[in-house]
C-alpha cells in the first residue's frame, strides 16, 4: 500500500472510533521554532443534561470503592453524583439504609477514566463547594492504566480543600516526594487563602517539562522536572504518560480533614471541565531544496502528500490536524 493509501485509511478509521480514549498533542522540536501555536479545545463537558441525570457515560464513570480515605465509601448512585442546575453535584449523605451497605456514609466521585486520557497539555475546572468539618472535595488526576502503582505512576491534584478553611490546595505525588521524602525538592505543593465556597476556575498546565497550577488565571505554584539524572531515575517525574481526571466528594478521617460528621450532607458542584492541547496554526514556508524535506510527512484532507511550497489550508501531520493561515 502506498504511503497516502495507508495514511488515509488510517484516518478513516480513526473517524470510525469514539472520542478519545488518549489524547497525545504534536509536540514542539527545535526545527518547529518559527511555528505558532495555539490551545484547542480537546474534551469538555459543560453538565447541561437534564436535571437529576447522570453524568454522559461516553466521558464519565462511577470510580472504584477502595480502602483508601477519599473512596472508602464511594457509591454508583445518582443520589450522589448527578447533574444539578448545569452542574455536576458530587455529594456526600448519610446512608439511611445500612442493611445492603453497612457504611455511613455514600460518596460520590467521577471519573474519565478508560473514557478520556491525555499527556500533556491545558485543563480547566470550574467549581466551588461548601464548607464544613470533615469536607474533603477534590479535581485531580491520575496514570490511565497500565501503569504504576501509587505512587510511582504518580499523582496531580488541581484542587483541594479540607474542611471548613478558605484556603486551595495543589499537589503532586510520586515516589520521588512520597516514599522517599523529596516533597521541596523541588516544592511539591502549594496552598493559597481564598474563597473556595464561591465559585472560581482552578486550572493546570502541562508540558513535557513542568506542572502549572492556576486559579483564574492567575499562576499560584509551578513543579518542574529535574535536570538531575539521578533524581529521574528515582521517579521525580513520572508525568509523561497519560492522565485521566477525577471530581469527587469525599470526606476526612481525621488523617488531614478532620473526621466526617456522618449526619451531614456535603456538596461540591463542578460547573465545567475542559482540556487543551497545542496545535500549530501556522507552519514554515520552505525556500530551499534542504527546507522542503520538512514536508515530507504533510498531507492534506485528502490523504495525499503535499510539497513546497504550501498554501493556507487545512493539513496533516503525525496524524495530527493544522491550519496554515
Amino acid at each position: 500500500m502506498s504511503r497516502s493509501a495507508t495514511f488515509f485509511a488510517t484516518l478513516l478509521a480513526a473517524c470510525s472510533i469514539p472520542l478519545l480514549l488518549h489524547s497525545q498533542p504534536l509536540p514542539p522540536s527545535a526545527d518547529d521554532a518559527d511555528e505558532q501555536w495555539e490551545y484547542q479545545l480537546v474534551f469538555s463537558d459543560e453538565f447541561d443534561q437534564p436535571n437529576g441525570s447522570l453524568p454522559d457515560a461516553t466521558k464519565w464513570q462511577s470510580s472504584r470503592r477502595q480502602g483508601a480515605t477519599w473512596n472508602r465509601w464511594i457509591a454508583d448512585s445518582s443520589a450522589v453524583a448527578s447533574i444539578r442546575s448545569g452542574s455536576l453535584l458530587c455529594r456526600a449523605i448519610p446512608n439511611r439504609d445500612r442493611s445492603v451497605d453497612d457504611v455511613p456514609m455514600i460518596t460520590g466521585a467521577m471519573e474519565t477514566r478508560d473514557r478520556f486520557s491525555f499527556t500533556y497539555g491545558k485543563v480547566e475546572i470550574r467549581l466551588r463547594t461548601n464548607l464544613y468539618q470533615g469536607n474533603f472535595p477534590a479535581a485531580w488526576m491520575m496514570p490511565q492504566p497500565p501503569a504504576d502503582g501509587w505512587p510511582k505512576g504518580g499523582e496531580i491534584d488541581i484542587f483541594e480543600s479540607i474542611d471548613d478553611k478558605e484556603v486551595a490546595y495543589h499537589t503532586v505525588h510520586s515516589h520521588w516526594t512520597y516514599d522517599l521524602g523529596h516533597r521541596s525538592d523541588p516544592v511539591s505543593s502549594f496552598s493559597e487563602k481564598m474563597t473556595v465556597s464561591s465559585w472560581h476556575v482552578y486550572a493546570l498546565e502541562w508540558t513535557e517539562d513542568a506542572l502549572t497550577w492556576l486559579v483564574d488565571g492567575k499562576v499560584v505554584g509551578t513543579y518542574r522536572k529535574s535536570t538531575d539524572s539521578n533524581a529521574l531515575k528515582q521517579g521525580q517525574w513520572p508525568f509523561d504518560h497519560p492522565f485521566y481526571i477525577i471530581l469527587n466528594q469525599s470526606v476526612g478521617n481525621g488523617s488531614w480533614a478532620k473526621d466526617a460528621d456522618t449526619k451531614h450532607t456535603y456538596n461540591t458542584f463542578f460547573d465545567y471541565v475542559r482540556v487543551y492541547q497545542r496545535v500549530p496554526t501556522g507552519i514554515h514556508r520552505p525556500s530551499s531544496p534542504a527546507d522542503e524535506s520538512r514536508c515530507a510527512d504533510i498531507f492534506d484532507l485528502s490523504g495525499r502528500p503535499v510539497s513546497a511550497p504550501l498554501r493556507p489550508g487545512v493539513y496533516f501531520r503525525n496524524n495530527r490536524k493544522f491550519i496554515l493561515r
